[in-house]
């Protein structure tokens, strides 16, 4: 008769897990490129420790994030857009398809008022407002959130140059 032994396995405690994308909302399309890096920390007091990051695919998805380790409480996702939107910016071309002296902002009656101070001009009239502004108001995005065992988290980024928002997807 032969006596085996049997080596019990523990089965590995429940981990939460992340995923993400980015909408350009100002294009209604993808983000694409878009490097995002991961940290993750067990404790609200707990350093952070980076666990690596990817880019975003032509579906503006991340689907190789490195995996939370066992214990992770908080999350951090950290979306670089700044080359994002600098590539963005030299790709983009605006084609006016009015003759110069006929356009019609220019032969408005509301245009023809007198000064008005710069605060004014500025909140009205955002070519006046941004003239002197960087190119990309956001360089970065940073996501902090809290995240339960077991759990799966999608956090979607809507992106646009002067705003984002972000949510609990599925």
């Amino acid at each position: 008769m032969t006596t085996g032994t049997t080596d019990s396995v523990t089965p590995a405690a429940p981990v939460a897990s992340v995923s993400t994308h980015i909408l350009d909302t100002s294009v209604g399309r993808p983000a694409a490129g878009v490097t995002v890096r991961l940290a993750a920390r067990s404790g609200r007091d707990a350093r952070w420790q980076e666990l690596g990051g990817s880019a975003t695919d032509a579906d503006g998805r991340c689907k190789d994030l490195p995996a939370l380790p066992e214990g992770t409480t908080h999350v951090r996702l950290d979306f670089a857009v700044e080359a994002y939107f600098e590539k963005k910016a030299a790709s983009d071309t605006y084609v006016s398809d009015q003759p110069e002296n006929n356009k019609p902002e220019q032969n408005h009656p509301e245009n023809n008022k007198p000064e008005q101070n710069q605060a004014e001009a500025q909140q009205d009239a955002p070519a006046n407002r941004d003239s002197g502004a960087p190119q990309v108001f956001f360089p970065e995005v940073a996501i902090t959130f809290a995240v339960s065992p077991g759990e799966h988290y999608h956090v979607p980024l809507l992106l646009n140059p002067f705003g984002y928002s972000v949510y609990r997807g599925s």
